[in-house]
């Protein structure tokens, strides 16, 4: 396994972040507990970023309208969901937010070239899977899972013929995702959410998803290992069985838990790494790498279950002389 970090995925800005129920500053927060557990394992999987994304870059998924738009104050303001940033310039924000998640859209596509050579990665950010095409909203503003394969096919590393699959287990429906891929053959989803909370209006995203798992509302851990039983090993079956799935994304949001602000579930902290290990065994056993990105996590014990996924995969699929 590979850990994909750095420091620069922190976002944090004259305190403003504490007024948004996310957690911006999780990303340390997890580097950190994770090697107060594990320092040599965590030192030995990691792997940095070069740098952040370009807005060039970005272009080649995202409209160049929209793009601009970000210079808007008030679309900053909408997009990352604090009314305050109306007030403040855009090169501010730019810097102190949006650089910030620049980093972490490359870094997913540093943890999915990694993936495809050692066949897990772990990118400490990431999973903006609200992002469309044309416009962010919840507090996602570039799509990193578009940009990682549009990255992958446009440098060759997957081809034509290539097919993708991507877990979303985040309590929010991945509906950026499901507009990026709207007419994507290549590209299968399976979401599992709650219905019942955002982004419920968007009922054309719920219909590209191939495998859609509406969620009861407060579900609990054995309720929701049930389901994802119930379908998860059907769905990669199905997709593996029609064609080579060469690469699997697993949104992996920690909003699940019962102690979530926003996510409306009931998971237990042993729930949530529970769900985490199977997804991974279902997606390793069939010989498909892997990338896992954090996605949403609106608690104080988000890093925490970051952190105690991430230990438990760097104990069970170690890197180099650990490995022996």
């Amino acid at each position: 396994m590979k850990l994909v970090y750095t420091r620069r995925y922190n976002i944090g800005f004259l305190g403003l972040e504490r007024l948004h129920p996310f957690d911006s500053r999780k990303y340390g927060r997890a580097w950190r507990a994770i090697g107060s557990v594990g320092r040599r394992l965590r030192d030995r999987a990691w792997v940095g970023v070069p740098g952040p994304v370009s807005v060039a870059e970005l272009a080649a998924t995202h409209d160049p309208a929209y793009l601009t738009r970000l210079n808007d104050p008030c679309e900053l303001a909408r997009v990352l969901e604090l009314p305050l940033l109306r007030r403040l310039p855009a090169w501010a924000v730019w810097r102190a937010v949006l650089r910030p998640m620049r980093w972490a859209v490359a870094g997913s596509l540093v943890a999915a070239r990694e993936a495809l050579t050692h066949g897990l990665a772990l990118n400490l950010s990431g999973g903006y899977h609200h992002a469309r095409p044309n416009g962010g909203e919840g507090f996602c503003v570039f799509n990193d899972v578009a940009h990682l394969v549009h990255g992958l096919r446009t440098a060759g590393v997957l081809a034509a013929e290539d097919r993708v699959v991507h877990v979303d287990l985040d309590a929010h429906q991945g509906n950026g995702v499901c507009h990026h891929f709207r007419s994507d053959p290549g590209v299968f989803l399976y979401d599992a959410f709650n219905p019942h909370i955002y982004p419920a209006h968007d009922q054309e995203a719920r219909r590209r998803i191939d495998c859609a798992v509406p969620l009861p509302d407060r579900c609990t851990g054995g309720e929701y290992m049930r389901l994802l039983n119930l379908t998860l090993s059907g769905f990669l079956d199905s997709v593996h069985r029609s064609g080579r799935v060469r690469l699997a994304v697993y949104n992996a949001g920690t909003d699940v838990f019962a102690g979530d602000a926003l996510g409306g579930l009931g998971l237990t902290a042993a729930d949530v790494l529970a769900r985490d290990l199977y997804v991974i065994e279902q997606l390793r056993c069939r010989g498909v790498p892997t990338i896992m990105l954090l996605s949403g996590g609106y608690s104080r014990e988000s890093y925490r279950l970051v952190a105690n996924t991430a230990i438990e995969l760097l104990r069970r699929y170690p890197t180099g002389r650990d490995a022996g």
